[in-house]
């Protein structure tokens, strides 16, 4: 009887929360949280490819890229952000109010789901901390696709544990429309309705409770969720007849599926995944919380025991955030805690059910959590990260925009060594760095082997714009442990840059402007004239595809 009356009283409140309402709330909640950040130029991957991709699409109508080479994504957000920008025109401000709208879209499917497998306290609680976990919040207002994928995968596994199989295979194409890794959550889901025709498997589950209601049933359900691998495979297809190669160019393919196939290096990157998935930027704290509250009994509402997310739902929770996990270790030469944005709202969900459950001050617990994770937007870990899964990635900005000002104002005919991707933003001014594309010589990066190969090509360059290429925390935590540096150079393309000074002294030049902001860097180096003068005589370098020299 209590138990029927908890129910009603929780489908009461969730017909109060009309989900329009709900993304109204999250969307201006999110957009004046990112107000200050919409008129950014575009950064590191959104410069490198995806923002040069949507301006193809918008300029030639051509879902193949060609002012920069294809990486064989899928091109369902590239649509959505050239549709923006062809009703509001093109502008950094268009396109991110364009991904502010697929945050707000996506934080409404954790709310949804959350709410399916739970209640509405649950789904209020594990969207508040999915909006602002630093990875999410960060990537809310970026020109990417991940965050986009994983916001379909949660409306497609709500329809999935509601059985309603067309709209499973409608998001869940959708998903795989926009990155191709979302196929890992309806094959994984597949495989486990598979699994779930076993009668031993099946009778396990039931005994847990509510197993009949979570699928193993139906064969409708198993062809719904293999139906998203039809619309991928016809995008492969397409982009082979375009381009000769199915799965992005040679390079591209090399680096995120050939390179990474090392069982050491599988091992490492698991390892990192698994970080990720349950520690990584304050992560940990909410891990914590949960592991504590369980060892606490449940709490009970009028002598109900409070309910828990059904163990056959855990459990799917549990084999997707696997599956994620064990997946994007084994391939993906970056390893992005982007990736893993299906895998986390599924970890937070889990967490937020069990304060709920067992802890009378919940609501606290999840504030305290949710602060956390706010303070990591503005405070960097002691360990290597990568600038985008924080507000760092404004600092990466607001450095290149400054030096960049300087070098357009200063040394406009000038030839500039530098390294992606401040090479694109110096050759596009689309980019929103500068006005002019100006003359570039790139070289990989900026470590000693780098720079000492440019050193030799010094009459090639007036002037040198070198700038971290990543986060070097003032103490990292492993940084006695060289063996660590071996495996992040061997396995991860680690390489360290050298300083400012250090980089001037090799080249010959001398700095004419720098600045820093929280451990990260840029700097102009003028080279002087009588080393240029002096310089050997050697042939031009190499012109790259994109319209830069290189060496």
């Amino acid at each position: 009887m209590f138990a029927r009356f908890h129910d009603q009283k929780d489908l009461l409140m969730r017909s109060r929360l009309h989900p329009a309402l709900v993304f109204a709330v999250i969307f201006v909640v999110i957009f004046l949280l990112h107000a200050p950040l919409l008129s950014l130029p575009y950064f590191w991957d959104e410069a490198g490819y995806y923002v040069p991709a949507a301006r193809d699409l918008l300029i030639s109508g051509s879902l193949i890229p060609h002012t920069t080479i294809s990486n064989a994504h899928p091109p369902l957000v590239l649509a959505w952000i050239a549709l923006w920008w062809k009703c509001a025109g093109y502008a950094p401000l268009v396109a991110r109010s364009a991904m502010i709208v697929i945050a707000a879209f996506s934080l409404l499917g954790v709310f949804r789901l959350a709410e399916r497998v739970a209640n509405t306290d649950v789904a209020i609680g594990s969207t508040l901390c999915t909006a602002v976990y630093p990875v999410f919040f960060s990537q809310s207002s970026l020109a990417q696709v991940d965050l986009a994928a994983a916001g379909l995968i949660f409306w497609g596994l709500r329809a999935y544990f509601d059985k309603r199989w067309r709209s499973v295979a409608v998001w869940f194409s959708l998903a795989a429309l926009a990155k191709e890794t979302a196929i890992v959550a309806p094959v994984t889901l597949a495989g486990w309705e598979v699994l779930l025709r076993f009668p031993m498997v099946r009778e396990r589950i039931q005994r847990w409770g509510q197993g009949s209601e979570d699928g193993g049933d139906s064969f409708r359900g198993i062809g719904a969720l293999l139906i998203p691998v039809i619309p991928l495979t016809l995008w492969y297809a397409y982009h082979y007849s375009r381009t000769g190669y199915v799965f992005g160019n040679p390079e591209f393919f090399r680096y995120n599926v050939a390179a990474t196939l090392n069982p050491l290096r599988f091992v490492l990157a698991l390892l990192l995944r698994l970080w990720q998935s349950f520690g990584y930027l304050h992560l940990w704290v909410l891990t914590v919380a949960m592991l504590l509250a369980m060892m606490e009994p449940a709490l009970q509402d009028t002598g109900v025991e409070r309910q828990r997310i059904a163990i056959p739902k855990q459990i799917v929770f549990l084999v997707l955030i696997a599956a994620y996990v064990v997946s994007l270790a084994l391939i993906g030469g970056a390893v992005l805690a982007r990736y893993l944005l299906p895998a986390v709202p599924l970890v937070i969900i889990l967490a937020v059910s069990t304060l709920r459950r067992r802890l009378r001050y919940w609501p606290a617990a999840v504030a305290f959590v949710a602060a956390a994770f706010m303070a990591a937007w503005f405070w960097n870990p002691p360990y290597g990260f990568s600038p985008e899964d924080n507000l760092d990635y404004r600092d990466y900005i607001v450095l290149h925009q400054d030096a960049e000002r300087v070098l357009e104002a200063r040394y406009p005919m000038a030839r500039v060594l530098t390294a992606w991707p401040a090479s694109d933003e110096l050759a596009r001014p689309w980019l929103g760095y500068i006005t002019r594309p100006m003359q570039v010589v790139r070289i990989e990066d900026f470590s000693l082997e780098q720079i000492l190969s440019a050193a030799d090509f010094r009459s090639h360059f007036d002037v040198a714009l070198v700038f971290s290429t990543k986060y070097e925390p003032p103490h990292p935590l492993l940084e006695r442990w060289a063996k660590w540096t071996e495996l992040k150079h061997r396995f991860f393309g680690y390489e360290r840059d050298l300083p400012s000074a250090a980089a001037a002294q090799i080249l010959g030049g001398k700095i004419v402007f720098s600045e820093e902001r929280k451990g990260q860097r840029v700097a102009i180096i003028e080279m002087k004239q009588e080393e240029i003068f002096n310089a050997k005589k050697v042939d031009q370098p190499a012109v790259a595809s994109d319209g830069t020299n290189e060496f």
